[in-house]
């Protein structure tokens, strides 16, 4: 079973899966990345967000959003 649990929104307008996937990937190797809505429109439509272990963390970009929410990485 996979100790973090890590989720983007693949409706997000400041994320592109692509690359955010692959960023994600990158930090943390042995995390699978799960992509599809998660019901969290209204700052979605505002902010790049990454759901890590149960937090929202938003960001002012994508970058930004990844970097805040490696912070909350399990290891």
């Amino acid at each position: 079973m996979a100790v973090n649990d890590i989720r983007v929104c693949d409706k997000c307008k400041h994320m592109r899966m692509k690359t955010t996937v692959t960023k994600i990937e990158q930090l943390a190797p042995d995390v699978e990345v799960k992509i599809g809505c998660k019901s969290y429109c209204g700052p979605c439509a505002r902010y790049a967000f990454v759901f890590i272990n149960g937090r929202y963390v938003k960001g002012a970009t994508e970058d930004d959003a990844i970097a805040k929410a490696m912070t909350y990485l399990k290891k």
